[in-house]
């Protein structure tokens, strides 16, 4: 019988923690021994794995010293090697960079895994010393794998072209498994709270996931502005928590934009989708993305998105290419398609100046919320959308 170690950074809410869940029941469930390792643990984590969980801080890398981090930053592998060696692992899957680099230098003999979610080029336009060591990753510890998860083609692509990836025959295009079923039935409970459940009498459009640059929520809260200035008769929702400066700069963009009774931050919720299946529109504003499993979450609720083209393995989500354009827009089987927003810069904007991008996402989210045929139109290809995410398929073809 197969042992499998899950290794991610953190148990936050995020979309490579609710990926690793998700690997964790399927396994479990199908009589694999299975263990998850947290690089760090808080008492705020969501994503939690019970006994089956291992921690190897429980002190967040900004509370340390620049020494005590660097420390730890060596001595992550040597954990991790030993508790492969306690479990007589067979399997190992690392999530995203962190957990790549250090489980590629474990030097241990099961079969491992990596796995990348996002655009790589444009994540290191940000220079920094952990995307050095990630990036040198690329061509030096990651032959150590044997398989490098890709969750898209363009990020596959991406890797080859722009970030000088030396062993392209280890690289995999695998889609992110989802248990559709478990997100429907979830999707069902009703919002306890009566305050919360009021923000949703009106139509809505509703943000899911981590406050940060990579989202740069500006954009969606600048969009959402130009809606309100129309009609005062939309919501918009934030589920997730974030870096405290970009917190700050959008509570003071919402007031600036005088739109706080129409903005509500919700913080982070152990069960966003009963709010995702409440909303009329699901917003996605990011720079760069993998494959966003919010966007296959709000398929599986039947909530249609609006999303800027942040990837082309967007296209890959949203639709089973059966495209058409209006103007600059990408209509799809599931909602519509938007310019990117990113210019070479991923920080929070130096002014508050409205761009073309955000004029047109405004436009797009209009769209949605006057008109009730891209609804029926997501239920319509709910199906043959969802097919290529079926959790069985993918998480064994992972173990292949």
């Amino acid at each position: 019988m197969k042992s499998i170690l899950l290794i991610m950074p953190y148990g936050s809410v995020g979309g490579m923690e609710r990926l690793a869940i998700n690997f964790y029941n399927y396994y479990k469930n199908n009589g694999y021994t299975v263990k998850a390792i947290k690089i760090i643990k808080l008492e705020s984590d969501i994503i939690n794995f019970g006994e089956d969980e291992i921690f190897l801080s429980n002190i967040d890398f900004c509370e340390m010293s620049f020494s005590k981090r660097f420390l730890f930053y060596l001595k992550i592998p040597f954990m991790i090697r030993k508790i492969i060696k306690q479990n007589k692992t067979s399997h190992s899957i690392a999530f995203g960079d962190m957990a790549n680099i250090f489980s590629s230098l474990t030097f241990t003999k099961e079969y491992k895994i990596a796995s990348i979610h996002a655009l790589k080029s444009v994540e290191f336009v940000n220079k920094s010393f952990l995307n050095t060591i990630f990036k040198l990753g690329f061509k030096t510890s990651y032959i150590n794998f044997d398989k490098v998860v890709c969750i898209s083609t363009a990020i596959k692509v991406d890797l080859i072209k722009n970030c000088g990836f030396r062993f392209k025959e280890k690289l995999k295009v695998i889609y992110n498994p989802h248990d559709i079923e478990t997100i429907t039935n979830l999707s069902k409970i009703a919002i306890e709270s009566k305050e919360e459940n009021g923000v949703f009498d009106k139509k809505t459009v509703l943000f899911l996931g981590r406050l940060c640059t990579q989202k740069a929520p500006w954009h969606l809260i600048k969009a959402f502005s130009l809606l309100v200035k129309k009609s005062n008769s939309y919501n918009l929702v934030l589920i997730g928590d974030g870096d405290v400066n970009v917190l700050n700069y959008i509570n003071e963009l919402i007031e600036e934009l005088q739109i706080k009774e129409n903005v509500f931050l919700l913080g982070r919720k152990s069960n966003p989708y009963q709010y995702l299946s409440n909303a009329s529109v699901l917003a996605l504003s990011s720079y760069y993305e993998g494959t966003p499993n919010v966007i296959v979450e709000a398929i599986a609720c039947e909530i249609p998105i609006v999303s800027s083209n942040c990837t082309d393995g967007i296209i890959e989500l949203m639709s089973n290419k059966k495209l058409h354009k209006n103007g600059d827009l990408l209509i799809t089987e599931s909602g519509i398609i938007t310019p990117n927003f990113f210019k070479d810069n991923l920080s929070i904007p130096e002014n508050n100046e409205f761009i073309e991008e955000e004029i047109q996402f405004s436009y797009a989210l209009e769209m949605i919320l006057s008109d009730d045929n891209y609804k029926t139109q997501l239920i319509l290809n709910k199906k043959t959308l969802l097919e290529k995410f079926e959790i069985k398929k993918i998480a064994e073809e992972y173990l292949q």
